[in-house]
């Protein structure tokens, strides 16, 4: 079985759906009842990043293999930048039982890992919601963020004009204000929310200021946060990551060990605290997490298999 794009559009799976799959297979990962490795990645000269994830569990009954890879040179070539497919089989046979668009899923899932983060990070009732970067990942973010938040206004900055009036277009679609910034900081400085989505490219170097912070926003980076100043890293109060064992199985790590306090498990358990007063200035910087891959692909395939048997 394939699972088009296409098709997975078709499922309407909600964002209130998306989160609770993850947030469901980060505790079934606590209890040992789903497993998953830590990424592998390789650079090559050229600038691709190639990598691979693997996570699994019982209930559902199920192995994620995922490969991805990011290639500097695709758009001129007129291709997606990023690319990744996945393949699912069943855990208690090992047999093959389906394939599925892996950007699809990748989007998906990196915005609902962003949400469950937001829901425990973010003041009450985020009202604007800035994006630096305004490609796939800012859409799903878009989607994903719009649904679970009281919106009011979207402020984008990104070096691809037509990627920001892309944007700015869905986003007024769902009755938002939009702003389109002449530079990251002014995107930033009146933002409750700040998602940074800025495809890695070895030519650009980090840009992004965590001193931009307006006090009691979060920032969320989803790009492994190589667009942030590193040592300025120290303007939040605390940073959370999605997988303290994998970042420790890493050779550079998303920020300096003294400043990340927490990861996604400890949030979602309830074992260290989210935002505790609306002055705080805090981040969620992330690599990816395969439960989270396996949590939404799994929840894909369910429901598709649902609606093929007339559910």
């Amino acid at each position: 079985m394939y699972l088009s794009r296409e098709a997975l559009d078709s499922l309407g799976i909600t964002a209130r759906e998306a989160a609770d799959a993850v947030e469901s297979l980060i505790k079934r990962h606590a209890m040992k009842q789903a497993w998953a490795a830590p990424k592998v990645a390789i650079t090559t000269p050229d600038g691709r990043y190639l990598n691979a994830m693997l996570a699994a569990a019982d209930d559902p009954a199920l192995i994620m293999v995922k490969a991805a890879a990011l290639h500097p040179q695709n758009p001129e070539k007129g291709l997606p930048i990023i690319n990744a497919s996945i393949t699912l089989l069943d855990s208690s046979t090992g047999q093959l039982i389906a394939v599925i668009d892996g950007n699809w899923v990748t989007a998906i899932r990196t915005a609902a890992l962003s949400a469950v983060a937001a829901l425990r990070l973010a003041r009450t009732e985020p009202r604007s919601l800035a994006f630096i970067g305004c490609g796939v990942q800012a859409q799903s973010h878009l989607r994903i963020f719009s649904e679970l938040f009281p919106l009011q206004e979207i402020r984008a900055f990104s070096r691809s004009r037509r990627s920001a009036n892309i944007l700015c277009r869905q986003a007024a679609h769902l009755g938002l204000q939009t702003v389109i910034a002449q530079t990251a900081q002014t995107a930033m400085e009146a933002a409750d929310i700040v998602v940074s989505a800025v495809t890695m490219t070895p030519s650009l170097p980090p840009f992004i200021d965590a001193d931009w912070m307006q006090p009691g926003s979060l920032a969320i980076g989803t790009d492994m946060p190589t667009s942030w100043i590193y040592h300025k890293m120290k303007g939040f109060d605390r940073i959370y990551v999605d997988d303290s064992a994998q970042e420790a199985a890493l050779s550079s790590p998303l920020a300096r060990n003294c400043l990340i306090f927490a990861d996604l498990t400890d949030l979602v358990l309830g074992e260290k605290p989210g935002r505790t007063n609306d002055q705080e200035r805090l981040a969620f910087m992330f690599r990816g997490l395969s439960l989270a891959d396996l949590a939404l692909a799994a929840l894909a395939y369910g429901k598709f298999q649902r609606l093929a048997d007339g559910e």
